[in-house]
C-alpha cells in the first residue's frame, strides 16, 4: 500500500478506537520517520501528515534543513529517542519537541542551546513504565522533581510525558503500565497546566494506550514499511 493509504488506515482506526473505548479527547498520530528517507516524508506529506518524530539527530537535522530550503516550514518536527549530551545543540536549534527528556543534564543543556529568538523547545519527560533496564527514561518516582526543574526553565515548555510499554500481547500489563503513566500525568497536570500531551501507545499497542488516555501514538513501520536498519 501507499504511504498515503497506511496514513488513512492508521487514523481511522485510531478514530474506531476512540469510539469503542468513549474517548472524547482528538488523539495525534506521530508519523515516526526516523531512517527513513526524505522522499517518504515528502509522501506522507502530501497525504496531509505534519507530525514526525525522529530518533537519530545528524539524520534527522538533514531531513529539516531540506524542508527549510524547500519552502515547508509547516512540519512539527519531534525527537524521540534516546538524546546524548553531546549531541543536544543540534536537536535544541532545529526541533519543535523533544520528547525524551529524562535527566535533568539534558533539560538545562537543552535550555542553555535553544536559541533565544525562537520559542521556548517544547519538552515531554519520558518514563520507564516498564522497569526494563535496557531502556530510556526516568522512574516514575523521578518525573516529580524532572517536571519541577522542566518548568523553572525559560527557554523550555513543559508539555508532557511520554513512555514506552513492555513488548507484550499481554493486556493486563498494558493497560497497568499505562495507566501508572496516566495517573502520573493527571497529577502532574493540577500542578503545571501548559502539560497537554500524554504520549504513548504504537503499532503493536495502540488501542490500549488510546484506551487509557493517550493523547498521541507514535507510529513509524505501519506508515513506512519496515526500517532499514534496527533501533
Amino acid at each position: 500500500m501507499a504511504i498515503a493509504d497506511n496514513i488513512s488506515s492508521v487514523l481511522e482506526d485510531i478514530r474506531e478506537c476512540r469510539i469503542r473505548h468513549g474517548v472524547e479527547h482528538p488523539v495525534d498520530l506521530l508519523a515516526v520517520s526516523k531512517t527513513k528517507p526524505y522522499e517518504d516524508v515528502m509522501a506522507a506529506y502530501e497525504a496531509g501528515q505534519r507530525l514526525f518524530g525522529e530518533s537519530y539527530a545528524q539524520e534527522a537535522c538533514a531531513k529539516i534543513d531540506t524542508c527549510r530550503r524547500d519552502g515547508i516550514r509547516d512540519i512539527t518536527w519531534f525527537f524521540i529517542g534516546p538524546l546524548q549530551s553531546n549531541k543536544t545543540r543540534p536537536v535544541a536549534e532545529r526541533f519543535d519537541w523533544v520528547m525524551s527528556c529524562d535527566r535533568e543534564k539534558i533539560l538545562r543543556r537543552l535550555n542553555e542551546q535553544r536559541p533565544a529568538m525562537m520559542r521556548p523547545l517544547n519538552v515531554c519527560l519520558q518514563v520507564n513504565i516498564s522497569g526494563e533496564e535496557q531502556k530510556s527514561g526516568a522512574a516514575l518516582s523521578e518525573a516529580a522533581d524532572l517536571a519541577a526543574v522542566a518548568a523553572g526553565l525559560p527557554q523550555l515548555c513543559l508539555r508532557g510525558l511520554m513512555g514506552i510499554a513492555l513488548d507484550t500481547r499481554d493486556q493486563e500489563i498494558l493497560r497497568n503500565e499505562f495507566s501508572a503513566l496516566a495517573d502520573l500525568f493527571r497529577q502532574l497536570r493540577q500542578r503545571y497546566p501548559s502539560m497537554d500531551t500524554l504520549s504513548m501507545g504504537m503499532t503493536a499497542d495502540m488501542e490500549a494506550a488510546i484506551a487509557a488516555g493517550s493523547t498521541q501514538v507514535r507510529i513509524g513501520t505501519r506508515i513506512f514499511g519496515a526500517r532499514s536498519r534496527p533501533d
